[in-house]
């Protein structure tokens, strides 16, 4: 009985996910060159990372080693506390990188903004600082910080980056574990805990508002401009391209004004961070798809003086949304570093798009050649029926 319990205990080890075996015993397989002994570790549950640290109580003292792998072989590694909040803005960081010399550093950094930071003293008092990168392409970032005496808890925030011009650490990834790359860690139970809701949240935003300025001004916009341009060549179709025309454009319009306040609401959550290019494109379309809305109900009738010219306006704003839509859906989708199937699943719709006004604009030019010659053969016999008598 014994040896079959033992197969079975065996079998159902063998069998356990490897990920799990590794997320329970890689922090605590960890070695450092100069053997450090730390009391606790945490395999943090983002970036690949782990924090192993020593708490002592009495002088307030926290020994740490955070072990992560940068974005790139030219990247950086940061731990910090934040003693204000639970994000990166008002951290007191450390941020270790290799030197244009090769040599490992460890800096500090009061990081009081998303924008270019520069290396300063923080608001804890530091020592030890030191830094190497393994062969496992990982970098071991080692400090001392006076945390206080009597702390029990602190706010922690890791990051990684892939870059760094000329000794200041470049804006890292915006993906859902940099977001989510934060926590309160827990100094006499060392355990680390993380709340991940709230870059679950500003992804879904993020995602909602991608989703509905590319339907809007990607997609119905442009449908609506083929129906006005080619739809109403058909006669059977007067008058009703007309309401599929404004349907589609008014459809888009207030999906797009919906996008356009999601992008509006992220920009006064994401303090610090501004798609500058991207947030001007943005209001630019929004000013102008809200003119064609307001032109639609000072449309002259078409046998006005100033009907000409309405057309004008009208056919060149809405060109100016299209483009400018379809570019700013591609810087959006360039922030969102979405896959590459999205980008392509985009311009597969874009090409369809174009595919069908190639189509359609030989189908109405060979309408309009037909009705050009009937309308000339037309005028040439009832001229000719009206001439003969003058000949007899």
């Amino acid at each position: 009985m014994a040896p079959l319990l033992f197969s079975l205990a065996f079998l159902s080890f063998l069998l356990l996910p490897s990920s799990s075996f590794a997320a329970s015993s890689s922090c605590a397989s960890e070695t450092f060159s100069k053997n450090q002994v730390f009391t606790t570790c945490n395999d943090l549950p983002h970036l690949s990372s782990s924090l192993h640290f020593s708490y002592d109580s009495a002088s307030g003292t926290l020994s740490l080693a955070f072990v992560s792998p940068p974005a790139s072989s030219s990247g950086w590694v940061s731990w910090a506390i934040n003693p204000t909040g639970t994000g990166m803005i008002g951290s007191q960081a450390l941020i270790a990188f290799k030197q244009s010399n090769g040599a490992m550093v460890v800096k500090t950094f009061n990081v009081s903004s998303y924008a270019a930071i520069q290396a300063s003293p923080i608001a804890y008092k530091t020592s030890d600082l030191s830094a190497e990168f393994g062969s496992d392409g990982k970098i071991r970032m080692f400090a001392k910080v006076v945390v206080g005496k009597g702390a029990t808890s602190l706010n922690q925030v890791w990051q990684v980056g892939g870059s760094v011009t000329n000794g200041v650490p470049d804006q890292h990834d915006l993906k859902s574990d940099n977001k989510a790359s934060m926590g309160k860690l827990d100094l006499v139970k060392g355990v680390s805990t993380t709340d991940s809701s709230a870059g679950a949240s500003s992804d879904n935003k993020r995602n909602v508002h991608g989703i509905l300025n590319a339907v809007s001004w990607g997609i119905l916009i442009p449908l609506g401009a083929i129906i006005a341009r080619y739809v109403k060549v058909f006669e059977a179709a007067d008058p009703a391209w007309f309401y599929m025309h404004v349907s589609c454009q008014l459809t888009g319009y207030a999906i797009g004004v919906a996008g356009w306040a999601t992008g509006i609401n992220l920009g006064k959550e994401s303090k610090g961070i501004t798609y500058t290019t991207h947030r001007s494109i943005g209001i630019a379309i929004f000013a102008l798809a809200t003119l064609q809305i307001f032109a639609l109900f000072l449309r002259p009738n078409k046998d006005h003086k100033y009907r000409l010219f309405w057309n004008v306006y009208h056919h060149s704003v809405g060109y100016s949304v299209i483009v400018l839509g379809a570019i700013n859906i591609f810087r959006g989708l360039t922030i969102l570093q979405a896959g590459d199937k999205w980008r392509t699943a985009y311009i597969a719709v874009i090409c369809v798009l174009i595919g069908i006004a190639i189509i359609l604009e030989a189908i109405t030019w060979c309408i309009v050649l037909k009705r050009r010659r009937s309308d000339q053969k037309t005028y040439t016999n009832g001229h000719a029926s009206v001439q003969q008598p003058f000949g007899v």
